[in-house]
């Protein structure tokens, strides 16, 4: 494997370890510069607003091994916890979307649950090609996803998007961000067409570190007063300096439950 194969694999173990091992249930985004974070104006709605899932009402419709094909479900534990107070930007109006794509909450939701879901590699793939570089990729051509369901009472569900559509507008340019005391350069913000539930968005994110970049995508789903967030990675295509699809039979399969 060629140096750059070998550099740009560290980083994206390093943006992997950040983004995708952060539980939403161990941070809460309120907390942070004195107020709630995803909230934004004009975001309310002459719609009455949705109630609230309870705690086992959200279990049940979180992922389940089984519910996607081709992936491995599992429930994030408490070693994946990371305060929001551990993810810094050097933009305000950057931090909502900052504490999203590391998987931290938004607002104050009344409930949350998370769960890693990674796709297998398909069988052989490795095998098609001589080339080092491309073979790798072929083997690790896993996208891990962190899906964070996050339920609120009132409009919070609502304005939990509307601020995170804000700073991702705001933000489009890029930021640096800090979590776990490691540094990352987001150099670009792209809004990428995604459906379903009441309400979706979602963004390619460029992401640069040591002079290499990578992608993550981030996306988010609502329904009703709950909000599903995806940030996934995929590790052959962080290798290569590529690109790769949306996850989106994850994002699929969850909206699905939430319906």
């Amino acid at each position: 494997m060629r140096p750059t194969a070998i550099r740009r694999t560290a980083v994206a173990a390093t943006v992997m370890s950040l983004a995708l091992l952060t539980a939403a249930c161990g941070s809460d985004a309120a907390d942070k510069d004195g107020g709630d974070k995803g909230k934004a104006d004009g975001a309310s709605s002459a719609n009455p607003a949705a109630k609230a899932l309870t705690a086992a009402e959200l279990e049940k419709v979180s992922l389940a091994q089984g519910d996607v094909k081709g992936h491995k479900v599992s429930k994030a534990g408490p070693k994946d916890a990371v305060s929001a107070d551990d993810v810094t930007v050097d933009k305000a109006a950057c931090d909502v979307f900052g504490d999203a794509l590391m998987g931290a909450k938004s607002g104050s939701p009344a409930a949350s649950t998370q769960r890693k879901v990674i796709s297998e590699p398909k069988k052989g793939a490795d095998e098609d090609s001589a080339d080092l570089d491309e073979a790798f990729e072929a083997a690790f051509d896993i996208t891990t996803t962190l899906t964070t369901l996050s339920t609120y009472e009132g409009k919070g569900a609502e304005e939990s998007l509307s601020g995170l559509r804000t700073a991702a507008t705001g933000c489009a340019s890029g930021f640096t961000l800090t979590a776990g005391g490691t540094k990352q350069k987001i150099v670009k913000i792209a809004e990428e067409q995604v459906k379903g539930g009441d309400d979706a968005v979602g963004w390619t994110v460029t992401i640069e570190s040591e002079g290499d970049r990578t992608t993550m995508k981030l996306v988010q789903v609502r329904q009703g007063a709950t909000v599903a967030s995806f940030a996934a990675l995929n590790l052959g295509a962080a290798a290569s300096g590529g690109g790769f699809e949306m996850p989106t039979a994850v994002i699929d399969a969850q909206a699905a439950k939430l319906a």
